[in-house]
């Protein structure tokens, strides 16, 4: 069976990354941009670093940022509006996976009309053109949304998330300036941080992966478990790893999938808008433990991959156990949370259960599962 790699065309990276915008416009020939940004980063002048430079070029944009931290189908279809309406050529995605998301869905749109409807694009929607071309400007290192095939939209009216996948939303470049990340408060980046972990570590487990996206996906956890305590006391070389670490991860899983983790804290995200990445946090470490009979001798590359020492020595019991145990202490250092009993309410859980089990990423676990499985593994963590 032929393996399949979709990667972006071009990316920058390292501090002053994101002045390449320039390079990249001026070649390209583009007008004017649709810069999608949430509200947060225009009022912290997170945003402003971008347009800043757009401006000191006289650079036309138009900013949109119509945003919610988990984004809506109403986000979406106000954000269509808005590009028809601006003469836009173009899009800049500035923000995290919210930003970048809303980005991706309104410039799917804009070139596929026939999928107006959001939902339409829910799973792998078959559209035929490539959406309005998007650089992307990642201000948290976390969702490599700058880097993925992937988005998610919330549907309000259903309570839940829909998982969307299409080789036609890639943004065709990305600027990983560690720069811009670099206000991000230690809460926030210890979320976004540990759902990169989440993505290198389903991404390495899922059913899909193979030896190239094992590359991308061991290498991301290496860096990650090296810089994020780093970044989250905001340490030039955390953030630089970071940065890097999260975009790799990206990398392979964008390819290859995920599993349950991302299955369980969708319904989270969208039924008590509880932040993705702490979500993934508490989830990943339980998930693991009941994934590991079917993961062969991964996890001793993880537990090798997480600092672990010794692991070529140990049983399959004990690196199993090392692995789980590296992960929880790099939650439990950055501030995670230990459970979900502020979070999940017991008359939810068959609910979430079924929307897990409904989740686009659910067939990619390793080990086959059920709503009743997913039900006790959510009752585990109150």
């Amino acid at each position: 069976m032929a393996q399949r790699i979709v990667l972006n065309g071009i990316s920058y990276h390292g501090s002053g990354a994101v002045k390449e915008i320039v390079t990249e416009v001026k070649d390209r020939g583009f007008k004017k941009a649709f810069l999608c940004s949430d509200p947060d980063l225009l009022k912290f002048g997170v945003t402003k670093k971008v347009t800043d430079i757009l401006d000191a070029e006289n650079l036309e944009y138009e900013i949109y940022s119509e945003i919610k931290p988990n984004p809506t189908i109403a986000n979406v279809q106000t954000g269509v509006e808005a590009f028809k309406k601006s003469g836009a050529d173009y899009i800049i995605a500035v923000g995290g996976g919210s930003s970048m998301d809303t980005a991706k869905a309104v410039g799917i749109i804009i070139t596929n009309p026939d999928f107006a409807d959001v939902r339409s694009l829910e799973g792998v929607a078959p559209t035929k053109n490539p959406c309005v071309p998007i650089l992307a400007v990642p201000t948290t290192a976390g969702t490599a949304a700058e880097v993925t095939i992937n988005y998610v939209i919330t549907d309000e009216e259903k309570n839940r998330k829909m998982v969307c996948v299409d080789t036609h939303d890639i943004p065709i470049v990305a600027f990983i300036d560690p720069d811009m990340m670099s206000t991000m408060p230690k809460g926030l980046t210890a979320a976004t941080g540990m759902d990169a972990l989440t993505h290198a570590i389903e991404g390495f487990t899922t059913k899909a992966a193979w030896e190239m996206t094992d590359m991308f996906h061991l290498k991301a956890i290496e860096i990650i478990a090296k810089s994020l305590r780093g970044a989250v006391e905001n340490t030039p070389e955390g953030r630089e790893g970071m940065a890097l670490g999260q975009y790799i991860a990206g990398m392979g899983f964008s390819n290859v999938g995920l599993g349950i983790v991302h299955s369980m804290a969708h319904p989270l995200g969208a039924l008590y808008d509880t932040p993705h990445g702490i979500a993934n946090a508490i989830i990943l470490p339980t998930v693991m433990e009941y994934n590991a009979e079917a993961t062969g001798d991964k996890y001793k590359y993880i537990a090798a991959a997480m600092g672990v020492e010794g692991t070529e020595k140990m049983s399959v019991e004990e690196y199993r156990k090392a692995a789980v145990d590296a992960v929880r202490k790099l939650a439990e250092d950055v501030g995670i949370p230990k459970n979900l009993k502020e979070i999940v309410k017991e008359e939810d859980i068959q609910f979430l259960s079924e929307s897990a089990y409904a989740d686009a990423c659910r067939p990619g676990n390793p080990k086959d599962t059920s709503v009743e499985e997913i039900a006790s593994l959510y009752r585990s963590l109150l």
